[in-house]
């Protein structure tokens, strides 16, 4: 028998502030993005986790 999958965690680092772009300068998610989280399965999550690395790196904030 397998068991469920743990819910991905929030990338959160307690760094909120939204940039021009309502998105968090702290973990990259939008506004839509942070309010669904809790709503939102592990496939879901992994597609936002995704988008936030993209947007880091467009932004320079990962090299």
């Amino acid at each position: 028998m397998m068991s469920a999958e743990r819910p991905l965690a929030s990338p959160c680092v307690q760094v909120c502030a939204l940039d021009e772009n309502d998105i968090c300068i702290g973990c990259q998610r939008s506004v839509a993005e942070i309010t669904r989280w809790s709503l939102m399965d592990n496939a879901e999550r992994r597609q936002v986790l995704v988008l936030c690395h993209e947007r880091a790196r467009a932004s320079g904030a990962l090299l």
